[in-house]
């Protein structure tokens, strides 16, 4: 049977980014009920961002331990180095003891559609299997959000496309061989229900882990609530979308800038709001310094007011 032009696209794709994909190993101390102090071993998948040995991977892969190992490809081992990362992205960086390695390309995936392929790279078991294990599916959903031990992971990519413990870390790709996303978590109880972080979010977090070891997050400093058309009906308010004011923490840049409880937000920079956690995550894809215009509506009318972020203190 004559290979066609898709299976063509997914076998090329993998091609090129498998020698990118790498096996992450670690050794986190955890206590048991008398405080004994017990080495527990963990796994992972990441990828080499750089061809001078910058790796991406999972926060929760290899937060907090002492040790971190990484298999390359090509079967040479190095020890790790903790750049930076954080819990609420899921993301971490690594640096290696090397060079001339082969970089993997990220894409962009605000472009994602709705149901085109996504191609799942990543290690299960390690290299136990021999290599990298691949999977197929498509993707499901876009900027979906999960609850987790931490709190919530937002702007995540839905896929049907097998994830198995051990893939945490991994790429999900294009059927161009371009990243657009890192594993991030699976459902247990649930078939065909995987997420990956989307890559834009990754390469912010990426260029503020190798500019300053920590990602720098801007604040605007208002506690809201999304208004939906049955809160806007019954509470008469002049719109039925965007974001209710309920209070304003002292000393921020929305009091800086005379937002007000009970003030609603209906746009950051020209884009219409539809609730709080839009305007939230269109504020962390700034940086703190960053002027944004908010449109404002109140009871004297609507306004347009300039605030500044600023780094939470």
């Amino acid at each position: 049977m004559p290979i066609t032009s898709l299976e063509e696209a997914i076998t090329g794709a993998v091609e090129k980014v498998t020698p990118s994909v790498v096996s992450v190993s670690t050794v986190k101390i955890f206590h048991d009920y008398v405080f004994r102090p017990l080495p527990v071993e963990g796994m992972g998948s990441g990828l080499i961002i750089s061809k001078d040995g910058y790796i991406v991977t999972n926060y929760h892969v290899v937060g907090r331990s002492r040790k971190i190992q990484v298999l390359l490809h090509d079967g040479r081992r190095f020890d790790a180095a903790y750049v930076g990362g954080d819990p609420s992205y899921d993301v971490a960086l690594l640096k290696i003891d090397a060079d001339n390695l082969k970089a993997a390309t990220l894409g962009d995936s605000d472009k994602l559609r709705v149901g085109q392929i996504a191609i799942v790279i990543g290690n299960p078991l390690g290299f136990m299997l021999g290599g990298p294990t691949v999977t197929v599916g498509v993707i499901s959903a876009l900027k979906r959000k999960i609850k987790t031990d931490i709190g919530y992971v937002e702007e995540l990519i839905q896929t049907d496309a097998p994830i198995n413990p051990g893939n945490s870390g991994g790429p999900i790709l294009n059927t161009d061989g371009e990243v657009i996303g890192i594993s991030t978590a699976i459902i247990p109880y649930a078939q065909g229900i995987g997420f990956a972080i989307s890559i834009n979010v990754v390469k912010n977090v990426l260029e503020q882990l190798i500019k300053y070891g920590r990602v720098v997050k801007p604040w605007l400093g208002i506690y809201g609530v999304s208004i939906m058309p049955q809160l806007s009906e019954y509470y008469g308010l002049p719109v039925s979308s965007g974001v209710l004011v309920v209070d304003v923490a002292p000393g921020s840049p929305a009091e800086e800038a005379g937002i007000m409880r009970g003030d609603i937000i209906v746009s950051i920079d020209g884009t219409a709001l539809s609730g709080i956690e839009e305007l939230k995550s269109i504020i962390e894809r700034r940086k703190p310094g960053r002027t944004v215009s908010l449109r404002v509506i109140s009871y004297y009318g609507a306004r347009d007011v300039s605030v500044t972020l600023a780094e939470p203190e």
